[in-house]
């Protein structure tokens, strides 16, 4: 159950790297976050948010300790404590319906439906990560469309699923079935919960180690260095396509050779900005 209120982190973007961002964010176990930017200031800020379950200086301790870790400077670190109202009011009003690929439309259900016949995708992941409006995201999603348009996957995992959009996305292009898992439980719950709004079947899992099970479609949208640590598992669950992203350009020639080492080839790269994705594929099926 989500805390009556929230710690809202806020800090300019100049004074911490995205990457570097998203790993505070999520080794505090942030509920959320986003990217702001006042056009007639011409500033922006990274914004994350944290759930208070009953003590309030302790976490803002912690947060304030990781952030000066990273070198941000006491000066550069914004804290303010929101009421319930206030905090699903300041993650809604960032996030609007988006156009992705070539026939997607991703959108909280309070934004209108596509009128050119794009394929809707409704949202409301509550504070779970996977809005569709992240770089990494949009390229995973571009990704699983075109595979989808090829030859859509009998299977699907969608490891670190937060919100559950790629998978829901799968599903909605022709995927036969779709795993979801995600270390998170609130992100279990958001895949459960949009899953029904779209009408689509999807498995979830509690967990934050691939399955046993073989998939002919593999997305994992995480971060470079649980994408290395589970490398040999996640290889294991390929026997089509796997989609990585989550990765700066600079991180992409790592990655990729670690599931080289795996068994896999190398067949596509996509970038958007300072982020990539990365697409392989068993060597078999390359060579067929």
């Amino acid at each position: 159950m989500q805390a009556s209120k929230c710690l809202e982190l806020r800090i300019p973007v100049q004074a911490l790297c995205e990457e570097a961002f998203d790993a505070l964010a999520t080794g505090l176990h942030a509920i959320g976050q986003a990217e702001e930017t006042d056009v007639d200031l011409a500033f922006t800020e990274r914004v994350a948010w944290f759930n208070i379950d009953d003590q309030e200086q302790p976490l803002s301790a912690r947060i304030i300790a990781a952030a000066m870790l990273q070198g941000v400077t006491a000066g550069d670190i914004v804290l303010i404590t929101l009421q319930q109202r206030d905090w699903e009011t300041a993650w809604q009003k960032d996030w609007q319906a988006i156009p992705v690929g070539q026939n997607l439309w991703v959108r909280p259900s309070f934004c209108a439906t596509p009128t050119d016949g794009r394929i809707d995708i409704v949202l409301d992941p509550g504070m779970a990560f996977g809005t569709g409006t992240h770089p990494t995201t949009q390229l995973c999603l571009e990704a699983v469309e075109r595979v989808c348009n090829e030859n859509p996957p009998a299977t699907l995992l969608d490891m670190g699923a937060g919100s559950g959009l790629l998978a829901i996305a799968a599903l909605k292009l022709g995927a036969v079935s779709a795993l979801a898992i995600d270390m998170e439980q609130d992100s279990v719950d958001a895949c459960i919960a949009n899953a029904d709004i779209n009408g689509v079947s999807l498995e979830v899992q509690l967990g934050d180690t691939p399955p046993l099970q073989q998939f002919d479609l593999v997305v994992a949208n995480i971060l470079a260095a649980p994408l290395v640590w589970m490398a040999k598992e996640l290889a294991s669950c390929v026997t089509g396509r796997l989609i990585l992203s989550g990765l700066l350009t600079e991180q992409v020639d790592d990655i990729a050779a670690a599931y080289i080492k795996q068994g896999l080839s190398e067949i596509r790269r996509d970038r958007q900005g300072e982020w990539a994705s990365v697409e392989l594929v068993m060597a078999q099926e390359r060579k067929e």
